[in-house]
């Protein structure tokens, strides 16, 4: 299956089946998350995978009824560090030059770069520069899910605080932005036989 015919075969679902996704599969499927383009290659969220089902349910009550939190294989949360700033791009430069094998000093016109743009800022433009990053991510896991043939939902519909409590984010330096629960759509998902609406190429791409 190609990505066009994946991307038709996804959809947002709304009932899952009780069946579980391979470990396997879904640690690929995280591994290409990870690879996800981000800028600066900053990557400034964390992943965090809910299988804890009394977890599950303490979520499920602030998820605003969508018992897919509960039901679905797999949970994943998607969280934002909420420290953006100089230690940050600190921690990013030593992981670049451990990976390619050069000095931290070589790397010290890419950090002090960093540092500005981010020094420019207010603490509101960095938080939402923070959630763009987390919905790049997003983009990733769906568009390989759907080449996993593995069903999901994205959701942004649920009460961040409360999720930050139950997950303890906030001493983590983290915030919930979205979740996305994955998992195998269910026989009797009333939203499996509907056609996917999409906006034509000419109404959509704009050639200048």
């Amino acid at each position: 299956m190609n990505v066009i015919e994946a991307l038709n075969w996804r959809y947002a679902v709304r009932q899952f089946s009780p069946e579980r996704i391979d470990e396997k599969k879904v640690r690929e499927l995280l591994t290409a998350t990870r690879l996800s383009a981000t800028s600066y290659g900053l990557q400034p969220y964390r992943l965090i995978v809910v299988n804890d089902l009394d977890v599950r349910r303490e979520l499920l009550k602030h998820s605003m009824g969508q018992d897919k939190v509960l039901h679905c294989s797999h949970l994943v949360v998607f969280a934002a560090q909420t420290d953006i700033g100089d230690e940050m791009v600190d921690q990013y430069i030593r992981s670049v030059a451990q990976a390619r094998h050069i000095s931290v000093n070589d790397l010290q016109r890419l950090a002090d770069h960093i540092k500005a743009v981010f020094a420019s800022m207010n603490e509101s433009q960095k938080r939402e520069w923070a959630h763009q990053q987390v919905y790049i991510a997003l983009g990733t896991l769906l568009t390989a899910a759907a080449v996993m043939k593995i069903d999901s939902c994205p959701m942004a519909g649920f009460e961040s605080q409360g999720f930050d409590r139950v997950l303890g984010l906030g001493e983590q330096g983290l915030e919930s932005v979205v979740i996305c629960p994955l998992g195998v759509r269910h026989p009797e998902d009333k939203s499996t036989e509907l056609a996917k609406v999409r906006y034509d190429h000419s109404e959509m791409v704009i050639n200048i």
